[in-house]
């Protein structure tokens, strides 16, 4: 699995998760329940990854949909 992002921003992470499922691609959010170690403060952000396959067609719909600056850097 590749990274795409990681936020605190709940609602930026459900948005972007949603709108690769509705292209068809499986989108996992990591470190949901990390709220329960961290008393729900929100400081540990999660983390949105895609199989590794699909990972250049889920960055270029996330830039097309104007979240490019969202976007971890490319693992090499």
């Amino acid at each position: 699995m590749r990274e795409l992002l990681r936020s605190n921003d709940m609602v930026l992470v459900s948005y972007i998760v949603d709108l690769l499922q509705q292209e068809g691609l499986a989108a996992t959010v990591f470190d949901v329940h990390m709220s329960i170690l961290e008393g729900s403060v929100g400081v540990l952000p999660r983390r949105v990854m895609v199989l590794s396959e699909d990972e250049h067609r889920a960055r270029r719909l996330l830039a097309e949909a104007g979240l490019r600056e969202h976007l971890r850097p490319l693992a090499e």
